[in-house]
């Protein structure tokens, strides 16, 4: 376990301490090949079975750069609004750690590809909080070890570790901010929001899947506190590899309860790596943090330069496509949403889920209804992300079809959307096994019509009077007795229409 410590409390934290973020954000490209050698990238692979001499550091094993990750990660850069370097190289980062085969990883240090940009995030109100991009650079994946034994999946208390190279070499850009300051209170949503943008933007791009539950894209959060906005900065710590949005938030603000704590208390904060555990929402120690002279960076002598020309670039710029920014202010106009709809589509994680739903057939404000009502209500019940319900847009839009042509109503197609969800089958199929179909027979609705009128004499008198309001009773028993597969406004009618003559 992490170990539960004693915390200020966020609001206080934040009334005498300033925080400052710092993310970096590695983003695993999704090239067919690895960053380096021939080896096929596949996730979930057999362990092992995606390596070459390359990717395994064997003596003599020349590297060679992959051309589409350059392309991927000049694509990232022109998206972030950086320069794009005319020349630049890669350099040997010296560590070990048996994930690490060659005992170092070959990265880019003083000359990456890609600098001084920018991104502007738009929190949960509508506000844009500019987030000022120092660098990304390319880089190799590590291996992945797994440590057996133990309660903590961790390396202390293991009985025996395993290692699997599949993933060393694979094709990596990372992406380092200058230090985010004045964000004050909302350092937690900054950070979330971010994050959130560049994995929207990595999928637009179609440079990786982004699939945070795979480790497409991990997050390194640094923090520190100082005493106020004009004192120097304060001593950081990192907590490395956050794989979730929701972590991503609450990692930072109990970084700032922790740390103000810590200072509170007269003590120094440990400039040092950090694990974040899900199980708590804690974070304990891992590592006193490294430098970059203690990774003894050096030019790598087996890579040449490279140096993307400015045709080159200009060609991959004019080919980039829309970017989530763009594309919200596009829909919004397109689908009629307000500014504030549009926000709380984004806030929930709908919009791609929405685009999908529309894509497939269904109107925009249906979409929305389905995503934002009762599907948004089923993750939240399950503590889980919008995306991870088991329905499909596809799914959606049948289930809308089937509503609009009037083969069901709203009410039954909650019912319908329950069993798709429980795993039943397709709308469609779902309807037919279960005879939801609205009854749309007007002979069948008037027997039951006249059977309901027959036994309400004194409402038929009401109505007759001009009295509309008992009439709803009248629809009620009307589409209990149809088991709610009538059409409200229907039957509505055909009351009155009796009732009349």
């Amino acid at each position: 376990m992490s170990g539960i410590v004693d915390l200020v409390y966020f609001d206080d934290a934040v009334a005498k301490y300033d925080p400052v973020l710092g993310i970096e954000v590695h983003v695993e490209l999704g090239t067919r090949t690895k960053m380096f050698c021939a080896a096929e990238v596949e996730f979930g692979g057999e362990p092992n079975t995606q390596v070459t001499p390359v990717s395994l550091g064997l003596p003599g094993a020349l590297p060679v750069v992959n051309g589409k990750a350059v392309e991927d990660a000049i694509k990232i850069g022109l998206a972030l609004n950086c320069k794009i370097a005319e020349t630049c190289r890669f350099a040997r980062k010296n560590y070990f750690y048996p994930d690490v085969p060659k005992n170092f990883q070959t990265s880019q240090y003083d000359e990456p590809i890609a600098y001084d940009g920018y991104l502007d995030v738009e929190l949960e109100d509508g506000e844009i909080f500019r987030v000022e991009i120092e660098r990304a650079h390319m880089e190799e994946d590590a291996g992945k070890n797994t440590h057996v034994g133990g309660s903590t999946g961790r390396i202390q208390g293991a009985e025996y570790s395993l290692i699997d190279y599949n993933r060393a070499g694979i094709p990596l850009v990372e992406i380092v901010t200058r230090p985010i300051t004045g964000a004050g209170e909302r350092a937690p949503e900054v950070a979330r929001a971010y994050v959130q943008a560049l994995r929207d933007i990595f999928r637009a791009l179609e440079v990786s899947e982004a699939r945070m539950e795979r480790g497409n894209v991990r997050a390194d959060v640094n923090l520190s506190l100082r005493a106020n906005p004009e004192a120097p900065l304060g001593t950081r710590t990192e907590t490395k590899n956050v794989n979730s949005f929701r972590s991503i938030e609450r990692a930072v603000r109990y970084e700032i309860e922790r740390q103000a704590a810590i200072l509170d208390a007269g003590e120094k904060v440990i400039q040092e790596t950090r694990h974040w555990h899900e199980d708590d929402n804690t974070t304990s120690s891992g590592r006193e943090k490294s430098d970059a002279d203690d990774y003894r960076y050096f030019p790598e002598p087996d890579l040449v330069p490279v140096s993307p020309s400015r045709e080159w670039v200009e060609e991959i710029r004019a080919g980039l496509p829309e970017l989530p920014a763009v594309k919200r202010r596009r829909l919004i106009t397109e689908w009629s949403f307000s500014d504030v709809e549009m926000r709380d589509v984004i806030n929930a994680g709908a919009l791609e889920l929405i685009e999908a739903t529309v894509a497939a057939g269904a109107a925009p404000a249906a979409a929305r209804k389905w995503w934002m009502g009762p599907l948004s209500r089923s993750a939240k019940e399950q503590e889980i992300d919008l995306g991870d319900v088991k329905v499909t847009p596809q799914q959606i839009a049948e289930l809308q079809a089937l509503v609009d042509s009037k083969r069901i109503n709203d009410k039954i197609g909650r019912q319908v959307l329950e069993a798709v969800l429980a795993g039943e089958g397709n709308p469609e199929e779902i309807v037919v096994a279960k005879g939801l179909e609205v009854v749309s027979d007007d002979g069948a609705l008037l027997t039951v019509i006249d059977e309901t009128l027959a036994a309400q004499p004194d409402i038929v008198e009401k109505v007759k009077s001009g009295n509309m309001g008992p009439i709803g009773a009248i629809i009620g028993a009307v589409m209990k007795a149809t088991k709610g597969q009538a059409d409200a406004g229907r039957v509505r009618e055909l009351v009155l229409e009796r009732i009349g003559s």
